[in-house]
């Protein structure tokens, strides 16, 4: 398996859950990071473990959504560390209702972020890549891009176009010596999902962020010349 050690890698949504956990598990293997998130104080608590790990990181504010805001945000990164090995498109929003009650303004919310935010990350990113014809783009989708269920129609409807997207884009690239995978755990356990019932949840039967985390650093290791395609993530108690 490859070492990691001194590459280059670009978070979205580092500043907690799947984020925060990967960008933990990159350092301590020597990674580089660049952290995207919509706010400067989310950014309080991942600075100060990765600062305890002595990791080197770069953080930007950017809402994923806006193309302007994220190309800023990457030139800030590529500024400090370089070209970027790479790309973990992590940051997603989600809502629930019915398709009739859910307005066309949370339709553009979810669709902007979890699928327009991938675009804009990765178009910025991939310049780099190309031009060092080596790299690794990790998206991040969901079991909601699957199987559609009951009051998830926009968030099952971003989900399931990360993963075509992801899927063409992999044969666009790949004569560039670039990976890209597509994820799709079930529910993890993060600040994202948790509800009022998550006291009573038995946390060695649900995913943990930390868990999404380790496979990734696995996958990232596995020789240039191989990737895995596509991965489902399951809790043995994932509902």
């Amino acid at each position: 398996m490859q070492s990691l050690q001194g590459k280059k890698a670009l978070i979205t949504g580092g500043s907690r859950g799947i984020g925060g956990a990967t960008a933990i598990a990159l350092a301590k293997e020597g990674v580089e990071l660049g952290l995207i998130a919509r706010s400067e104080e989310s950014f309080d608590g991942i600075r100060k473990e990765l600062n305890d790990l002595g990791a080197t990181f770069v953080t930007a504010v950017a809402d994923v959504s806006k193309e302007t805001e994220v190309h800023l945000a990457v030139k800030k990164i590529e500024n400090v560390l370089g070209a970027l090995d790479i790309l973990v498109n992590n940051a997603g929003v989600g809502v629930r209702g019915s398709f009739q009650e859910l307005p066309t303004s949370e339709w553009r919310k979810v669709l902007d972020t979890n699928v327009m935010g991938i675009v804009h990350v990765t178009q910025a990113v991939l310049p780099g890549m190309i031009e060092k014809n080596q790299g690794d783009v990790i998206n991040i989708s969901s079991m909601s891009g699957l199987k559609g269920t009951k009051g998830s129609s926009a968030y099952s409807a971003s989900k399931f176009a990360v993963i075509g997207m992801s899927e063409s884009l992999m044969q666009e690239v790949r004569g560039h010596n670039i990976r890209v995978s597509v994820l799709t755990p079930s529910l993890i356990e993060t600040d994202f999902t948790r509800g009022k019932d998550s006291a009573e949840r038995n946390p060695d039967k649900y995913t943990q962020a930390e868990d999404v985390a380790e496979y990734m650093v696995s996958q990232l290791k596995l020789n240039q010349r191989t990737f895995i395609k596509t991965a489902a993530q399951w809790g043995t108690n994932p509902f």
